[in-house]
């Protein structure tokens, strides 16, 4: 069984950054691809990245293409996704999934929330 650990979430100011991490346990993340979604209360859950197997084929949501960058390190069975220029609409918590080669994602974490204010 899998289990996906999202860590790096905190408070920051428009404008700031961070930079969150998926883990993966008890299974491997390297040869699947890995996607971030976010849910912000009272709204659906909304795909924000992912990224393919080896890193060859990267998708960013229209709303965060430019600020954020989704990679993975291999070796370390996590995938990363650092957020620049944060505004408060990107406050959320934002969760990892495993993405299967049919599309379909099987295994998802909790999340680590983010929230930007002033």
């Amino acid at each position: 069984q899998v289990q996906l650990i999202e860590s790096g979430g905190g408070s920051v100011q428009p404008g700031g950054s961070l930079r969150l991490s998926c883990a993966a346990s008890g299974g491997t993340i390297s040869s699947a691809g890995l996607g971030w979604f976010r849910q912000a209360p009272g709204k659906e859950r909304e795909f924000v990245a992912r990224i393919n197997w080896n890193g060859g084929s990267i998708v960013y949501a229209d709303s965060v293409k430019g600020r954020f960058t989704i990679s993975r390190g291999n070796a370390e069975n996590t995938v990363y996704l650092q957020l620049n220029n944060l505004t408060p609409e990107d406050t959320a918590n934002y969760v990892c999934a495993r993405r299967l080669i049919t599309g379909r994602y099987d295994y998802w974490g909790q999340g680590t929330q983010v929230t930007v204010s002033s």
